[in-house]
Formats: C-alpha cells, sequence, structure tokens
C-alpha cells in the first residue's frame, strides 16, 4: 500500500493501527493510487477498503483537522474489503469509470452524501445508517475517540448504559455518536428519543411508544425486537427509572443508552462518566468552529481556562467572529456573561453557558442547592473535612451533587468543581447575605491547615507536609485574597508568616514576596500603634519577606526588611526573634561588600540561636557563615562550616537545608578546582530537590554541576548551563556572587557566547529542558563520575 501511495506522490500523514491516513495534491493521483493498491493485493488474503474526499483540512501543529478529514474516514468506514469509495467533490475530478451508488446517510450524522464507487465489481450495499432516526447534525464530532472505544465496549456488554456528566460535557453528541458507530449490530434499528421537553415521568413511555411508530401496548411490541434505544436528558424525569427497568426486564433482545447528570439505579445498570475533552482535543474543536487568524498559543489557554468542556469551547470559538482568541482570553475572567449566543438550532438551555448549568442547579433539591453554593468559596479543590467545617456539608447532601455530576470526586477522594460550575456558584455566594460567613470559616480553616503543617517542615515530615500545603495553595491564595480584601490583616499576616518556609522550599518567590509585601503595606496603613500579639505577627512576616528578598538578589528589600526586623525583636526582647532577625541580615551585608559585618551578625545569631534552643536558626546561620567563607575563597573555612552546617540539618530531618548544604559542598569543591569531588554531593542535591519540588536550588546546583563538567564533558556542560540559565529566568533569580566566577570560566573552556556546533546545540537543548528531564539528565550524565 506505501509503495502503491507513494508511487503516485502521496504524503503519509498519520498510522493508527491498520489505518492509513494520505494526502494528495491530485485527486487523478489519489484515485490511481486506490486502484494500484487494490491490484497489488488482489491475488493475496487482504482486502482493503478505501475512502477517498477532496477538501481543505485545516493544518495545526497537531496536524490536518476539520470536517473534510472526518469526511475521508467516514468514507472509507462505509466500503468493503476490496472497494473503493469517493465522494462526489471527488467524482468530480475524475474522468475515470465509476458507479454511482446513491445518497448515503454516513456514521459523522451530518447531511446525506452522494457516493461513488471507483472501478468494477459488486459489493453489498454500503455500510450507511439505516433503520434510524438519529438525527443529522451541523458538525462532526471532533476527538473522543477513546470514549467511543470505551463506552463502545460497555454497550456491547450491558442492557443499560448511562453516559452521565455535567452540563456542557457533550454527552448528547458522544451518545448520537455512539449509536451511529454500532448501528449495524440492531436489525430492528437504533431510536433517538429526546425527552429534554418532557417534565413527567409518565410521558417517557409514551414518548418511546411514539417514536417507534406503535399504537398498542409498548412492551408487546419491543418483546421480540433488537434494537437500540437512545433516551437523552433523562435526569429531569429520573422517576422513570422503575419503567426503564420493566421494558429492559420484559424484552430481552433491547438496549438502552441514556444521558442524564445523574443514574437511573436500577438492576444492570453500568455508567460511563463523561468528561471534559483531553486538551488537544479541546483545541482541534476550537480551531474547527472558530475563525482564527492568528497562533493557536492563546486557543490551548482558553482551553484550560474552560475546562475543556465541549459547550463552552464552542460558544467560545463562535465569539472569534468578532475577537480574536488573544483578546477573548483577556474578557474569560467572566465566563458566564461571555459565553453567550450559540447555535440557534440548539436547545434554549444550550445558547449560553449560564442556561446550561442553571438547568443543572434547578433540579437540586434546595439543601443541594444551598450547598453548591456554599462549595464555590473553595478553589482548587476540597476535602470532604473542609466541606464539612466550612460549608456544613453532610455525606447525603454531597453525594446527590456528586451523583448529578456538578461535583466531582477524584481516585485520592479529593472533591471539585469545574471553573464554569465553580463561578456559578460563587455568583450565587456573593449574592447571598451568608457569604461572609462562609469565606471567614474557609479562611479560618486553611490557617489552622497551614499553622498545623509549619512545625514540621524542617522535619522528616517535611515532603508530605510540602506536597500537602502545594495541593491546597489554591484555597490558601483564596483565604489570602479575601483577608486582603476585607480588611482583615490579622488573618493575613498570620498566613504570610506560616506559608513563608514553604513558599521558599517550592520556589514561590514572587509571589510569596508579593503576598507579604501585600500583608505589610495592609498593616502598616491600619495599625498606627500596634499591639504586641500584632507586633510579633509582623516581625515573622517582616523575617520571611528578608528572606524572599535575599533569594531573589534584592538585596536593598532584604536589608529593609531585616532591619525593621531586628528593630521590632528588640524592642520585644526576644532573642529567638533576634535570632531570626540576625540571620536574615547576613547576606544583604556580604552583598554590600562588608565581609566582617556579615559574619558579626551571623555569629550573633548563632549564639543568640543557641540560647533560644533554636537549632535551625544555628544550622542556617552556620551555612550562611560557610557561604561567606566560600565568596572570599577561604575554602578549608568554608568546608569546615559547610558540614557543621550540613551535620546540624540532618538530624532534624530538614531536606532542604541538607540539600543546600550539599550544593554548598560542591560549590567549594568547583571554586577550589577539585570538580571531581563536586560531582557525588551535587548528585545528591538534586535527588533530594527534586523530591522537594524546589526549584530556586536545582538551579544552583545545576549551574555548579554544569560549570564542573566543562572541561571534560562540554556538550553535558552546556547543557546543564543551559537549564540553568531557564531556570533563573523562569523564578527571576540572577547568578549569585559566588557563581559568577565559576560560570565565566566554564563559559570561556565552552567558548562565550556559545555559538556553532554540538556545543551550542546542546545550550539550546538545555534551555528547553523541563526540571525533571534536567535533573534526570544530570544524573545520567554523572552516573559513573567517581
Amino acid at each position: 500500500m506505501r509503495a502503491a501511495f507513494q508511487r503516485h506522490g502521496g504524503v503519509e500523514v498519520d498510522t493508527q493501527g491498520d489505518s492509513f491516513f494520505y494526502a494528495f495534491s491530485s485527486a487523478k493521483e489519489a484515485g490511481r493510487a486506490a486502484t494500484d493498491a487494490q491490484a497489488a493485493l488482489s491475488d493475496g488474503p487482504a482486502r482493503i477498503r478505501i475512502g477517498i474526499h477532496t477538501g481543505e483540512p485545516i493544518v495545526t501543529d497537531e496536524g490536518y483537522v476539520g470536517i473534510d478529514v472526518h469526511r475521508a474516514a467516514r468514507i472509507m468506514s462505509a466500503g468493503h474489503g476490496g472497494q473503493v469509495l469517493m465522494s462526489q467533490a471527488t467524482r468530480e475530478l475524475l474522468d475515470d469509470s465509476c458507479i454511482d451508488l446513491g445518497e448515503h446517510r454516513l456514521k459523522d450524522l451530518l447531511a446525506p452524501q452522494r457516493l461513488w464507487q471507483l472501478g468494477p465489481g459488486k459489493f453489498p450495499p454500503p455500510r450507511t445508517l439505516h433503520q434510524t432516526n438519529l438525527p443529522i447534525q451541523a458538525t462532526p464530532l471532533v476527538g473522543r475517540e477513546r470514549d467511543l472505544t470505551e463506552a463502545g465496549a460497555l454497550l456491547k456488554r450491558a442492557r443499560l448504559l448511562t453516559l452521565s456528566g455535567p452540563g456542557g460535557s457533550g454527552k448528547t453528541r458522544l451518545a448520537l455518536q455512539l449509536a451511529a458507530e454500532c448501528v449495524d449490530e440492531f436489525p430492528d434499528g437504533v431510536w433517538w428519543v429526546p425527552l429534554a421537553a418532557i417534565d413527567q415521568p409518565a410521558l417517557v413511555l409514551p414518548a418511546v411508544a411514539q417514536t417507534l411508530g406503535t399504537r398498542g401496548d409498548l412492551h408487546s411490541y419491543l418483546r421480540t425486537k433488537r434494537l437500540l434505544l437512545v433516551l437523552d436528558n433523562l435526569e429531569q424525569v429520573i422517576d422513570c427509572a422503575s419503567d426503564i427497568g420493566d421494558l429492559l426486564s420484559g424484552a430481552p433482545g433491547i438496549r438502552i443508552l441514556t444521558t442524564s447528570r445523574e443514574l437511573l439505579r436500577v438492576a444492570g445498570e453500568h455508567e460511563y462518566p463523561v468528561g471534559p475533552l483531553a486538551e488537544d482535543e479541546a483545541v482541534a474543536l476550537f480551531v474547527e468552529r472558530a475563525v482564527l487568524s492568528e497562533p493557536l498559543e492563546a486557543v490551548r489557554e482558553i482551553c484550560r481556562r474552560l475546562d475543556c468542556l465541549p459547550l463552552a469551547i464552542e460558544l467560545a470559538a463562535a465569539r472569534t467572529t468578532v475577537l480574536p482568541p488573544s483578546q477573548l482570553l483577556a474578557r474569560l475572567g467572566d465566563r458566564l456573561g461571555l459565553l453567550t449566543g450559540g447555535r440557534r438550532d440548539l436547545p434554549a438551555r444550550q445558547r449560553t453557558l449560564r442556561a446550561t448549568i442553571e438547568w443543572s442547579h434547578d433540579l437540586l433539591t434546595q439543601p443541594e442547592q444551598v450547598l453548591l453554593r456554599d462549595l464555590g468559596v473553595f478553589a482548587g479543590g476540597f476535602t470532604l473535612a473542609a466541606a464539612e467545617a466550612i460549608a456544613g456539608a453532610d455525606l447525603d447532601t454531597l453525594q446527590g451533587l456528586v451523583e448529578r455530576s456538578l461535583v466531582r470526586r477524584s481516585p485520592s477522594g479529593r472533591f471539585g468543581l469545574l471553573e464554569t460550575i465553580r463561578e456559578f456558584a460563587r455568583e450565587r455566594l456573593e449574592e447571598h447575605p451568608g457569604a461572609e460567613q462562609v469565606k471567614e470559616a474557609h479562611g479560618r480553616f486553611y490557617l489552622a491547615l497551614a499553622e498545623a503543617a509549619e512545625p514540621e517542615l524542617k522535619t522528616s515530615r517535611q515532603l508530605e507536609r510540602l506536597e500537602a500545603l502545594e495541593l491546597e495553595h489554591p484555597n490558601l491564595r483564596e483565604a489570602l485574597g479575601w483577608a486582603l480584601r476585607d480588611d482583615r490583616e490579622e488573618l493575613a499576616l498570620r498566613l504570610c508568616g506560616t506559608l513563608i518556609q514553604f513558599w521558599m522550599y517550592h520556589s514561590h518567590l514572587t509571589e510569596g514576596h508579593r503576598w507579604v509585601a501585600a500583608a505589610l503595606d495592609a498593616h502598616r496603613r491600619r495599625s498606627a500603634a500596634v499591639q504586641d500579639g500584632t507586633e510579633r505577627l509582623r516581625v515573622k512576616v517582616l523575617a520571611g519577606a528578608a528572606v524572599l528578598a535575599t533569594i531573589q538578589g534584592d538585596w536593598v528589600a532584604a536589608e529593609t526588611y531585616g532591619a525593621e526586623h531586628l528593630e521590632v525583636a528588640r524592642r520585644l526582647d526576644d532573642g529567638a526573634l533576634i535570632a531570626s532577625a540576625l540571620l536574615t541580615l547576613g547576606r544583604p551585608a556580604l552583598a554590600r561588600g562588608d565581609v566582617e559585618g556579615a559574619r558579626t551578625v551571623l555569629r550573633e545569631a548563632v549564639d543568640r540561636g543557641h540560647a533560644a534552643g533554636e537549632t535551625w536558626i544555628m544550622a542556617m546561620a552556620t551555612f550562611n557563615l560557610a557561604y561567606i567563607s566560600l565568596s572570599v575563597r577561604d575554602f578549608p573555612r568554608a568546608r569546615v562550616e559547610m558540614e557543621d552546617a550540613l551535620a546540624q540539618f540532618r538530624p532534624f530531618g530538614d531536606q532542604y537545608g541538607v540539600a543546600r548544604s550539599l550544593s554548598g559542598l560542591g560549590a567549594i569543591a568547583v571554586h577550589s578546582g577539585d570538580t571531581d569531588a563536586a560531582v557525588a554531593p551535587l548528585r545528591e542535591s538534586l535527588t533530594i530537590l527534586l523530591a522537594l519540588g524546589d526549584r530556586e536550588g536545582p538551579a544552583w546546583a545545576l549551574e555548579l554541576l554544569g560549570s564542573a563538567l566543562a572541561a571534560t564533558d562540554p556538550e553535558g556542560s552546556a547543557r546543564l548551563l543551559g537549564a540553568a540559565e531557564t531556570l533563573r529566568d523562569l523564578l527571576g533569580i540572577a547568578l549569585v556572587d559566588t557563581e559568577i566566577g565559576a560560570h565565566e570560566r566554564a563559559m570561556e573552556r565552552l567558548g562565550s557566547p556559545v555559538v556553532g556546533g554540538a556545543v551550542a546545540i546542546a545550550w539550546a537543548a538545555g534551555r528547553c529542558l523541563t526540571l525533571p528531564d534536567a535533573i534526570a539528565f544530570a544524573l545520567d550524565r554523572t552516573a559513573s563520575t567517581p
């Protein structure tokens, strides 16, 4: 087949299983290629079917998409082994002998098409739709191949299959396509029964009888039939479940496919949840439905913001007639107001996203409506405990929302709302007089969660607690935003002070700096004279602000925050607070060139920390002392101090401190010229930092490892240095002063600027690596290094 297609100028676009997708610049060459392929196989056991269509597909990064691609595939699927079918568009471009097969409805559910057979031969009628009332669709189904395969397999063994999912997820369109795909399996037909306009359960069976055209007893009529009933939109007449069960028990040859936002809960029912589209499928749907004049980057982000919901994407794509995707993206803050104006042939509830969600909302019980409203306070998901404590959820009501596809439950047991549904719930909450109490409960709950985690961020449970905080980071952001907007500066200060180390360890540096600055500004505006309790909260946030500014190399801000911190701590005469303040002032003093001043404040931090029993402050101050010794090239002293810091961090399980100390030992080895000795501690540091989810630390370690390899492995060095540069760019951090010399020496060895040849290619490749891939490359590249 390939030989025949390529001989006539065919280009292989895609191959899946035993299927080929070829494109030709000429319909005549496509016809000749098909004829040659059939002739080449005529003496063997293989019989292939070929479909040819002429059109203009849309070219994207993912390949060809568009209605013409679907049409070619559907024409092919209508054929039989050894047969070549083609569309009217192709027939008009050929002079060959063709047989007119008449008009046929293909399984894409679009309008009937005239089919032609290329060449002689007798075959059964094309495998197209018959014995069905499945409605003609204006557009083809995009994506959903996996859903069609999995749900199709379920339908073969289940007498009753319910496609469940939230409004706008595409249940009806998937059900129609699923029914079309299996129409050959039901000799008595496939019948679609729309129920959206029916609001009384007793009217469901009469609607089925009317669709089938029987005026007698429906049960008797169906007893000997082999057919498929597609019951669409059952949620508002769900109490007809017992009637559906009776139909199945009295007619063994029928199967029923339903779409509903909740299950019927009758014997033999199987569920297939219909979720959002995969991201690539969502992009393809948008592209097919939109008027595009710019690249796809904005389209991909639009699809993410819309939860990849088919209805939302179709409504957004319709807006591209007046707004290009980049402008549409900028307006997506109000999804429900923007996404209106759907096709007029759709039901009214599907012409806007808001109407679709309201349809589901109006079918809820009053307790379910209240719970959905209050769940709008969450961001990024929630636990059962959080829903109970904040929204007063009970299991029965929450289960009702899950069963009606308005709340999703992940395999881990976590709950969440699609963003489009959350926006609807949030609107309802904002309109309710009790909104402030719900937000207050939300803020207090997540403050308690963060404060419980904070003491263990310097222990062996560090990784577990960091992961838990990362999972709840959207809710923590939500609580902080509410506290600052609602003048709850004490809550904002407590949250910021508690989250400093999380922001530092998980490299949320810019965001954390922004939050602490906002909290401190709000406190200054509202508190001319502060009480001791608030003062202690403020000093903790000042310490965090200084640390975050230090990591980002903003020495002026770091020293300003640190000096204010020390002033308040001395006024309070608190040894631990003074030690913490002194710790923040060491690095800014070093940046000013005051080496002895930096050592003095750090030694005092060690002494104060020892007196107050603050072992972590002692360890971190020792690390910073080692860093100062490294910066003045006193390598023996630096090594002793860094090993001392490492020995202090290990016992209480602060993996971040351990990793930073290991990187420090690697830095000392690199700068002292013992590059072989640098590899082992840097490898261990990278392994720990990857597990922690940190990004700032790996930027330092990858830079050091790249510098260490410059002489012996130029390409590996270039790749690691490129990856480190990308990380620094993403985090907004500069090369630290102690690394500039090593970096410059490495660049001189590689050829600075890095241009031309394999080293330049490696540098560019390193710039494109993700952090996990960069670390994996580093570990693999140095696996055999002594």
